[in-house]
């Protein structure tokens, strides 16, 4: 099956192939999508720069990621970037921003790379998506998918187990009203989160929690307490979904006058460089991010299973624990909810 056949099977030109495979935003959503299943169906992988990687391609790995924007994907792509260059590989490294299409997209360009093996830490992974790594012939490497196929690694975090730890901190502190901050509400990552934190709470989570759905942004964070203004809910506490938008809680906080955790206590979720230098130090949950780069590098790079289907075909479960971190951030529930401190403060403004 080539490239015309693919076209053909499409009803569109080979150029719009073309654009597709390489990730240009020019083609409609629905032309998209009408390729993407042609190129499925056609178990279709463009070989790209075939002649430029043949002689080093057993020594180039793929990496795909939600957001580098993120630090907490930033930081395992450092991590694996710097474990390939001790040990002569390269990295190919590309985001997603989210979206499952362009993941589709980024594993079909990188797979057409003829990479050595391809590392996915994404959150928004899904059964397709998932099939056609197991079907790649290359070490592959996942980060939560919830049905790993068996030729395939997945690296599963604790995140629920993290959460239950941030929300026994916080009752242990006196807190019984705390709002939940978070964002991509449909991805696996995010809602595992969710329901620990409403599971960690009790038959009287909805009255003792609010749930605010935001972009993951530090705006999303700060956008999330503005929000928080005008919801009739009074919390002592805020857990965020991840740093970056606990961040952004902070930044508004601190604009409305709101002192943390003397009235607000705040905390984050994976432990990112950050955490540690914002005012205050917060308090979140670690992710060993070193533990899931080594495992994702051995994984893709180990001798024995570079072109060796029999290898190959046998995939992993990997476990990572994860831990609280106590900083300055949280404190004793306050006696004075603060959101009547913000809503004064957003009415003199």
């Amino acid at each position: 099956m080539n490239l015309h056949d693919v076209a053909r099977k499409a009803g569109v030109s080979i150029a719009t192939v073309s654009r597709v495979i390489n990730g240009q935003n020019v083609v409609r959503t629905a032309t998209r999508r009408r390729v993407l299943a042609a190129l499925e169906q056609s178990n279709y992988y463009p070989n790209i720069n075939a002649r430029a990687l043949s002689v080093r391609s057993n020594r180039v790995i793929a990496l795909i990621v939600s957001s580098l924007l993120n630090p907490y994907f930033a930081e395992i792509y450092q991590m694996v970037d710097e474990l390939a260059q001790q040990k002569g590989y390269e990295v190919l490294v590309s985001d997603t921003d989210y979206s499952p299409t362009r993941l589709a997209e980024r594993v079909r360009l990188m797979l057409g790379r003829r990479v050595a093996g391809l590392g996915a830490v994404v959150s928004e992974m899904d059964e397709e998506v998932a099939q056609v790594l197991a079907r790649s012939r290359i070490p592959v490497v996942v980060s939560d998918v919830q049905s790993r196929p068996p030729n395939v690694t997945n690296i599963h975090v604790n995140c629920a187990k993290g959460m239950q730890r941030v929300v026994d901190h916080l009752r242990s502190l006196g807190h019984q009203k705390i709002v939940f901050v978070d964002a991509h509400p449909t991805l696996d990552s995010i809602t595992e989160r969710r329901k620990a934190f409403l599971d960690e709470l009790g038959p009287l989570a909805e009255a003792q929690s609010e749930i605010f759905t935001e972009s993951e942004s530090l705006e999303g964070g700060r956008q999330a307490v503005r929000d928080l203004l005008t919801s009739g809910f009074n919390p002592t506490a805020i857990v965020c979904v991840n740093d970056r938008m606990a961040m952004g809680v902070l930044k508004e906080l601190h604009e409305h006058g709101v002192r943390v955790p003397q009235d607000m206590s705040v905390t984050g979720f994976d432990n990112t460089i950050y955490s540690e230098y914002v005012s205050p130090a917060l308090t979140t949950v670690d992710i060993d991010r070193k533990k899931i780069a080594r495992c994702l590098f051995d994984t893709l790079t180990q001798p024995k299973l570079v072109g060796d289907s029999q290898a190959i075909s046998a995939g992993r479960e990997i476990f990572i624990d994860t831990h609280l971190v106590l900083r300055e951030s949280t404190g004793p529930a306050c006696s004075k909810p603060a959101i009547p401190i913000l809503a004064r403060a957003a009415g003199a403004r």
